[in-house]
């Protein structure tokens, strides 16, 4: 048999209240985290597609309005320029930014895996912007990159070999991939990179914070409950099993209890109320008619004795005192059978009587031979008769002494 059933209501229920708590910690944290999470991924790829617009957008303006300075100057070459902004940009923070090319022409921009397999992508026009997160040595990365297209600007300089700048021409000789770019073809892309435990570390700040209110929140709704649940259901209950013992030990059927709602409890209550009246008033005309037959019995002038089917003795009169030998006080639990030297017999009897309703062949009627507790036998005529009082048979035998020399 489980524990858990020998546990009070009470205990019960503030366990299953207890797990309830837990449980709704838990679900929260996870959703918390979940929703966190979320909410971090998509800020950071707003804030990196932010910073690959404006640097695509400086490379894009640069290179359609510096035409010849980039010649005297190399910082003012778009490329260059672009690089610049994208350190400037990201410095201080943990945001790692860089340009990329399958035909790179700065070893700084050579991809790696992940970006060369996302600008093979972005060159069958199948997508154009890319976000992941990747296990890098062991460590994950949040990966984010961007394509750049050719505009008509990239033209004046990586378009043919014969129109390009002197300056150019001296970098890249001909046949070189910086050459024949077509306008709205994928050159490259803007790459950004954050390790996933700096992006995710406000998360467990945040989380900490969320799951505080969430969970003073969850323990003030689980103790207004507890409240309710324990004022309408548990104290009743408990009123009730505590009135249920206290009668049973004390036989005091004027226990009454309150009745405050009219719910299930409440009839229950009522009912309980009932019973008790209903017993109270069976107890006290059970006692009365008691009182009565003990009156009339003492009234007899014959021996009368009322017990169980077992023989215990409950009810006895003084003349069955006389002729047993023993008070009624020391008479009350004794078997009648010990006093009765064919008490076997009736036995037999009696018991053939509760199971089929008859007495077995024997008469009503009986001569008997009672033994006195100091040993003296005396020859009884005997009667038995049967009744029912509150579900239990009772027998009341009637010993008439025979005196010798009378029938």
């Amino acid at each position: 048999m489980p524990r858990s059933v020998n546990l009070k209501l009470s205990v019960k229920f503030n366990l299953i209240m207890s797990l309830l708590l837990i449980s709704l910690f838990l679900v929260a944290a996870i959703m918390t985290y979940r929703r966190e999470r979320s909410l971090v991924n998509r800020v950071a790829i707003d804030n990196a597609r932010s910073i690959a617009r404006q640097i695509i957008e400086t490379r894009d303006y640069i290179s359609s309005v510096v035409k010849g300075e980039a010649e005297n100057n190399y910082n003012l070459v778009p490329q260059v320029v672009a690089t610049n902004v994208a350190k400037r940009m990201t410095a201080g923070s943990d945001y790692y930014v860089r340009q990329v090319s399958l035909r790179y022409r700065n070893p700084n921009n050579r991809p790696d895996a992940y970006e060369t397999a996302q600008l093979k992508l972005f060159s069958t026009k199948s997508a154009l912007e890319t976000s992941s997160i990747v296990n890098e040595k062991g460590e994950e990365v949040f990966r984010y990159m961007l394509a750049m297209k050719a505009e008509k600007s990239c033209l004046e300089c990586h378009g043919s070999y014969d129109k390009a700048p002197k300056f150019v021409q001296e970098r890249f000789p001909r046949g070189h991939y910086s050459y024949d770019y077509r306008i709205g073809e994928v050159i490259g892309a803007v790459s950004v990179s954050i390790p996933i435990a700096e992006l995710y570390r406000q998360v467990g700040a945040n989380l900490k914070v969320d799951i505080a209110y969430r969970s003073a929140i969850f323990l003030l709704i689980i103790l207004v409950m507890w409240v309710l649940i324990r004022r309408s259901i548990i104290n009743p209950v408990q009123l009730l099993s505590e009135a249920i013992v206290h009668v049973t030990k004390t036989g005091n059927f004027a226990e009454r209890l309150p009745l405050r709602t009219n719910d299930e409890i409440g009839h229950l209550i009522a009912a309980f109320n009932e019973m008790m009246e209903e017993l109270q008033r069976k107890t006290l005309q059970s006692r009365e008619s008691e009182d009565r037959y003990r009156k009339f019995i003492e009234m007899s002038r014959l021996a009368v004795v009322t017990f169980m089917s077992d023989g215990k003795i409950v009810i006895s009169n003084q003349q069955a005192e006389e002729m047993l030998g023993l008070s009624k006080q020391a008479l009350l639990g004794e078997s009648l059978y010990s006093f009765i030297e064919n008490g076997d017999s009736i036995r037999e009897n009696v018991t053939t009587y509760l199971q089929v309703g008859g007495w077995g062949g024997m008469a009503e009627e009986s001569f008997q031979r009672v033994r006195r507790i100091s040993g003296r036998v005396t020859e009884v005529e005997m009667s038995l008769v049967a009744s029912m009082t509150d579900q239990k048979p009772l027998f009341t035998a009637i010993l008439r002494e025979i005196t010798p020399g009378k029938p």
